[in-house]
């Protein structure tokens, strides 16, 4: 087992798939039509899925779901925060199993990926084979006050002041509120110029090493105001949990699953310990601390392992299918 992806692969089927009156979901899948489903969920909120997507998994082993999630990627209306909830994607992901008539399914998530696959698992764990998770992110309030109230300006003072740079300091108490402000202001230049800034924030601080062309990625201004409008509304909104707890006081409801935790030791955006602590909840998962990595699943020891934990995950399953 090597760290490279597999080759490039076309979706067999592609469709826009209505959830609601006024969402609609972009939903692809390739590989092998009678493979071992394995359903990738996506970061962000708001982050859409990309062809690298799929190359995670063997294709002649899993049949490889893809789909974007409400307001981002290709799914309609483009970065709608209406009927926008961790409950409306739960089930989302519901409906979706039961159109491809998917019995169970394997998750596989990182960051937001990882606070929704757990959320779905959690809610219909009869439904789940196991999760591959990685970049684990609680959506507590102790990790949005990390990341976006100060706290990751100790390691990079100079991207926190271009942050900083569009809010006024009397509206600083807050910054999740203040840029929640500009993403949702009436005027479009207000809200892109915040999307941006809010995007660049991120891509940043996602890798412990960043190609030239990664720091392009949210230049495009549709991909940068979904993801940002997207996260805010999320984040300023807890999550739409009931506690701040709400995961780690509910993951002993599939306690029972196999699933793997992959976590860089070096993640800013979303620390470590936020890993380690549903570890403790969940002793029973396998557990790999990267050295040497930060956020991004395509880091290559991240990458490595996401690869050798879907192969082994495969072999597992396989007698099943």
């Amino acid at each position: 087992m090597t760290g490279s992806l597999f080759p490039h692969i076309e979706p067999y089927r592609q469709e826009f798939l209505p959830v609601s009156s006024l969402h609609t979901l972009y939903l692809e899948e390739c590989g092998n039509p009678n493979g071992i489903p394995v359903l990738f969920v996506h970061g962000g909120p708001g982050g859409g899925t990309s062809p690298i997507c799929r190359r995670f998994f063997d294709p002649e082993r899993f049949r490889i779901i893809l789909f974007d999630q409400r307001g981002c990627g290709h799914s309609l209306p483009h970065a709608e925060l209406r009927e926008n909830t961790t409950w409306h994607l739960v089930e989302d992901i519901e409906t979706i199993r039961r159109k491809l008539h998917i019995e169970r399914w394997l998750l596989f998530g990182g960051s937001w990926g990882s606070t929704l696959s757990l959320a779905y698992a959690i809610s219909h764990p009869d439904r789940c084979l196991g999760l591959i998770l990685r970049g684990i992110f609680l959506l507590r309030p102790q990790e949005l006050d990390w990341f976006y109230e100060g706290g990751a300006s100790t390691i990079f003072p100079d991207y926190w002041e271009d942050f900083l740079a569009p809010i006024p300091p009397s509206e600083r108490t807050s910054l999740i509120k203040a840029y929640y402000r500009r993403l949702t202001d009436e005027d479009t230049n207000v809200q892109l110029h915040a999307a941006r800034t809010w995007a660049h924030w991120e891509v940043r601080t996602s890798r412990l090493y960043i190609p030239a062309d990664y720091l392009g990625r949210f230049e495009n201004a549709p991909e940068a105001l979904a993801f940002s409008r997207i996260e805010c509304h999320y984040f300023v909104n807890g999550g739409f949990f009931e506690t701040d707890n709400w995961l780690l006081e509910n993951v002993h409801k599939i306690r029972h699953l196999p699933a793997v935790i992959v976590q860089g030791r070096y993640d800013i955006v979303c620390p470590a310990i936020s890993a380690w602590d549903l570890h403790r909840a969940w002793p029973e998962a396998d557990f790999h601390i990267i050295p040497c990595a930060g956020h991004s699943m395509t880091e290559p020891a991240i990458q490595e392992k996401l690869l050798e934990q879907a192969h082994a995950f495969g072999e597992m399953l396989s007698p099943d299918f």
